[in-house]
């Protein structure tokens, strides 16, 4: 049996495979099908007859015209597009289908780029013949982020199948039949998962629209720019829409390699917070305790004279992972041109106790479309859905294929696919990796060798062991660590145990970057122990966690918010007051940076800037600029190079971003990524006692970067533990004598705040979770570690 067959369209041989539909053939050979229902990634419905065509096969035509969505190819068939049959059926369809449409094109936001516009022009007539009243919906309120008009529905399920298929999430339904029936919610709740925004991409008509857009622009008065996502590590391809130099909305770029045709909600909205009320337009100097503004000449003079006066043994550089590879790799040439080491870009991270055997160029441990291809994964210390919404949507792909998911954590996750969920205390984490290690029967040594040899397996984790044994059997397995096993105070211990168990279950070892630009700043040279290139330096300077024990005298912040991008935002914002000087180079003028730095420099924000990011996968996706900045803003890489000459620092006389770009791939070669330790590492004590609480703050998936927290469509949406708060389980709660509603006063680090209880029975008993990155949590300490609680007002023993 041929692996390909032919077959006729319109009188045009092509090639096709066996079972193939004929409308997925026409569209690869250029042929025009019209069609509402049909979508390349979702199941065939059938449900709007639209694409009716004339077939044959076996030289005896079909009786009636046949759905291209729905009928398979046979060899030697023969199929009409445009014979007076299938123009019939078209477009008696057609008119049924504009019986009860309402005719609001003009105030209509899908006007000028509507499918049922264009196909009503090419199949429709120009007269109605219907003169019967048409039936009217009434509209649901979706949430923030999507605009119903639902008489405009055509019914073609999109956004149901979206939902169930693609999502994992039915939040949308179709209830009743012909006429009366209706999509919507079944309990009257919005649509706020985490790519809710794609069905209006999906949506062929009206019905479905982008709110934040609402009646903002029609689609002919805008212009379309190419650009990457700049939050996590997939780098999606975005379609920035712009209009009078305004991004006006974002819509997805199909690449099957990387987002394939989807993008999450933070990627679509989050272009809102470019025109946010903080933004930094103008250069600023803080002088006798006010803010003035300045000419970029006598700021860049001041601290380029105070950049060069410093102490290069006491300066440090915090560099934030979603600049761009050009920036990164420039700022740390200039830190290096002054003699700085201590550089680093790992904001939420707390434990280096490995940097001297860290892998240099970390990654994601295969391409992200190999992760659906994986027969087993195990996620150590991530919420899916909320820091990775793509990379989860993989995985979901990958368990519907019949791999094995495996996640250990100190919370059950709401995942949307079948899963083995190991939940345990935070402080129990590195014990648990090491018990799932010794059901694997790995030896007892190197950093964990005291943990393993102890561990007594439980039914749970030898569970989780057989999971990842059926990887190895089959097509292969990963075991990847997420932001929360970064964050951890034992990230070197449970990072030897994850290659432990990755190498013993011939599973890869993988890293799920939470940033735009985690990897590319291992290439840029953005941290103390690596430079350019991602080779390892020697003479390492200071990593992040020495830097906020002994604040340098002289500090940089490029892209940060002290007080929400850091792993202890009380320590950090300390630090900037401690410090005699600070630059701070941001897109946003935020109270912290108000109170903590001497001089504001502004530069470009997202879609302000050309650049590169470099994904998870290790692809680097370089950009234009959409708009320009507001402003005096500039794009970041021309503030460094700049700065750069006035410190008269060599070889600062880039063009273009590109150059830039061009030089530091130079310098990276033919490196490989990965994620194997350099050496051995020694024998490592736990630093988070077990038996005791411990907070733990997630980011919310809404918090990630300066971008998204000024969004307000996202801002308003409903998700799960991202309000402040203190969510603990309920056997904890009433042990500790507190129950929902109740005020509690939360110690960690020698500060204390007061916050509202809720419980969670998702959560482990020793986890105290409070969200990182919101409004008020800088008042605590690290974003994983010991804490204390009691009922407010209460003593503390």
């Amino acid at each position: 049996m041929t692996d390909k067959i032919t077959i006729e369209i319109d009188g045009r041989a092509c090639e096709a495979a066996p079972g193939e539909m004929i409308i997925a053939v026409a569209d690869r050979e250029g042929i025009t099908i019209p069609r509402f229902c049909y979508h390349k990634k979702l199941s065939i419905a059938a449900n709007c007859r639209m694409c009716l065509v004339e077939a044959e096969a076996g030289g005896r035509p079909f009786p009636k015209p046949v759905p291209a969505c729905a009928t398979p190819v046979s060899d030697g068939m023969k199929v009409q597009t445009r014979s007076p049959k299938a123009i019939d059926a078209q477009e008696g369809t057609m008119e049924f289908l504009l019986i009860n449409h309402p005719l609001d094109c003009p105030i209509c936001d899908q006007g000028g780029e509507c499918e049922l516009q264009d196909v009503a022009m090419g199949y429709g007539g120009d007269v109605s013949r219907y003169s019967e009243r048409k039936r009217v919906v009434e509209d649901e309120d979706l949430g923030p982020l999507i605009a119903t008009e639902m008489t405009r529905c055509i019914h073609c399920t999109r956004c149901v199948r979206f939902g169930a298929e693609i999502a994992g999430v039915r939040e949308l339904g179709a209830t009743g039949r012909g006429e009366t029936m209706r999509i919507g919610t079944f309990t009257a709740v919005a649509v706020e998962h985490e790519l809710s925004g794609n069905v209006i991409d999906l949506c062929p008509v009206g019905a479905l629209t982008s709110k934040p857009y609402r009646f903002q622009a029609r689609a002919w008065e805008l212009t379309g720019r190419d650009s990457i996502s700049p939050h996590d590590g997939v780098g999606a391809n975005l379609r920035l829409h712009v209009r009078r130099d305004q991004v006006l909305r974002v819509h997805p770029n199909d690449n099957e390699t990387v987002n394939e045709t989807w993008i999450a909600d933070r990627d679509r909205f989050s272009y809102e917070g470019l025109y946010a009320a903080d933004r930094l337009t103008q250069p600023m100097i803080k002088r006798d305790g006010a803010w003035q503004a300045v000419a970029w000449g006598e700021a860049m003079t001041l601290v380029a004279e105070r950049l060069k006066a410093a102490d290069p043994a006491t300066s440090g550089w915090w560099l934030a992972p979603n600049a761009t590879l050009e920036e990164l790799y420039l700022a740390q040439r200039v830190a290096r041109g002054l003699g700085v080491a201590d550089i680093d870009s790992r904001l939420r991270q707390q434990d280096f106790r490995d940097d001297a055997v860290a892998p240099l160029r970390p990654w994601l441990g295969c391409t992200i479309a190999e992760l659906e291809t994986r027969r087993a994964i195990l996620v150590i210390g991530s919420d899916l859905r909320q820091e990775q919404p793509l990379l989860a949507h993989r995985i979901r792909k990958a368990a519907l294929a019949g791999a094995g998911v495996g996640c250990v954590n100190p919370l059950e996750l709401e995942l949307n696919h079948a899963a083995t969920q190991l939940v345990v205390d935070p402080a129990a984490l590195p014990a648990a990796l090491a018990a799932i290690a010794k059901a694997l029967d790995c030896a007892p040594e190197g950093a964990g060798a005291a943990l393993i040899a102890a561990a007594e397996p439980d039914e749970a984790q030898r569970a989780l062991a057989e999971l990842l044994r059926a990887g190895e059997a089959g097509q292969g397995g990963l075991v990847a660590l997420g932001a929360l096993a970064v964050a951890h105070p034992d990230y070197a211990l449970i990072r030897a145990l994850a290659e432990t168990i990755a190498t013993t279950s011939g599973c890869a070892l993988g890293w799920l970057p939470a940033a735009a630009n985690s990897v590319g700043a291992h290439l840029a040279g953005a941290l103390p122990q690596v430079g350019p290139g991602g080779v390892a330096l020697e003479r390492p300077g200071r990593a992040l966690d020495a830097m906020l024990a002994e604040a340098p005298r002289t500090l940089v912040l490029w892209g940060v918010e002290p007080d929400r991008d850091l792993i202890d935002p009380a320590r950090a914002m300390a630090a900037c007051e401690q410090a005699e000087f600070v630059v701070a180079c941001s897109a946003f003028r935020s109270p912290s940076l108000e109170a903590g730095a001497d001089v504001l420099l502004p530069i470009g924000a997202f879609a302000e800037t050309s650049g590169t990011f470099v994904n998870a996968s290790g692809v680097w996706q370089s950009f234009q600029g959409a708009v320009a900045p507001p402003g005096e803003a500039r794009p970041g890489w021309k503030v460094l190079r700049v700065l750069g000459n006035l410190l008269d620092l060599r070889g600062f006389d880039y063009v273009s971003a590109a150059g830039v770009r061009e030089e530091l791939a130079e310098c990276c070669g033919e490196a490989v990524h990965d994620n194997a330790a350099r050496a051995a590492l020694g024998a490592l004590e736990p630093r988070l006692a077990e038996g005791g609480l411990a907070r733990v703050g997630g980011v919310p998936i809404y918090a990630l970067d300066a971008l998204v927290r000024r969004a307000p469509a996202l801002q308003r949406t409903a998700m799960p533990r991202a309000a402040l708060a203190l969510y603990l389980h309920p056997e904890r709660a009433a042990a500790l004598g507190l129950e929902e509603g109740a005020e509690a006063t939360l110690s960690q680090g020698g500060r204390t705040l007061d916050c509202e209880v809720r419980l969670d029975a998702r959560l482990a008993p020793g986890c105290a979770w409070v969200p990182a990155a919101v409004a008020g949590s800088e008042r605590l300490g690290a974003q994983i570690g010991p804490i204390e609680i009691t009922a407010a007002g209460a003593q503390r023993g």
